[in-house]
């Protein structure tokens, strides 16, 4: 799919970091192990950017993700954009063994890490939940590594905008549309402004949800609002541009090769 994807023209992939998903009344089930799986695209294509979707940084120690992250920036040659977030799936962090609580506070001490390490700087820090002491990235990465935050969250997002290049939100947070986009983008400028990040820095990128085969879609129908499809696929994008989207990411149902293509031909 991502080779399929660098030919026909799209200019990311990105790979969701989950362990597993259950108890939301469909089989269990649970995608490749995130890390694994971006560092073999990354090995295997040579134009497209790539990064989770986003990864939450509860599930390794802060210093181990950005090492992790100079790795691939390494193994892509620069097409590497850290996506981060502070993760919400409580089935999988307690089927892991790993701590749910005070989320927001191990997210802020964990962002102040890697955010350090990924700049190519060294970092000493005694949190709460988090201690490095002289920690460096060795070798050292070629450039300061990109960073994205997913979230809505204000605590999280008034830690993570004076530092990131990206804004990135999922579908169903802004009800999949141009108009939801564009309320929610406004109140992300609004924050920005007040922890002394220019808005007009910071990149906005959003996920549309498009159904390309509905007889084989993997995902349930929405309920409160539409999935784009192939028809309409184009204008979507454009209304999303036009509503402040510097990106944005097809999130397909189903996920496969042949979706990949019929979207680059449905937004020629």
């Amino acid at each position: 799919m991502a080779q399929a994807a660098e030919k026909v023209g799209f200019n990311s992939m990105w790979i969701g970091d989950h362990l597993i998903y259950r108890g939301d009344g469909r089989p269990e089930r649970g995608p490749s192990e995130s890390w694994t799986l971006l560092s073999a695209l990354a090995a295997v294509t040579e134009r497209i950017d790539l990064g989770p979707l986003v990864a939450c940084v509860g599930f390794h120690p802060p210093a181990l993700l950005a090492k992790m992250a100079a790795g691939i920036d390494e193994v892509s040659r620069g097409r590497f954009i850290f996506g981060v977030g502070a993760g919400w799936n409580q089935p999988e962090f307690d089927a892991f063994g790993i701590p749910f609580d005070q989320r927001g506070a191990r997210f802020e001490e964990a962002f102040t890490i890697l955010r350090t390490l990924c700049s190519g700087e060294r970092c000493t820090f005694a949190g709460k939940f988090n201690t490095v002491n002289d920690a460096v990235l060795l070798p050292p990465p070629h450039r300061p590594i990109p960073l994205m935050i997913g979230s809505t969250g204000e605590r999280v997002l008034r830690a993570a905008l004076p530092h990131v290049q990206w804004w990135n939100t999922w579908f169903d947070w802004f009800g999949n549309s141009a108009e939801g986009f564009a309320k929610q983008n406004e109140h992300i400028s609004e924050i920005a402004s007040e922890v002394g990040r220019d808005p007009a820095t910071l990149k906005r990128s959003a996920c549309l949800l498009v159904v390309t085969d509905a007889s084989a879609g993997e995902r349930p129908a929405p309920t409160t609002y539409t999935a784009a499809t192939l028809s309409d696929i184009r204008q979507r994008v454009i209304e999303m541009r036009d509503g402040g989207a510097d990106e944005v990411i097809l999130v397909s149902d189903p996920i496969n090769e042949r979706s990949v293509r019929a979207l680059a031909e449905a937004l020629r």
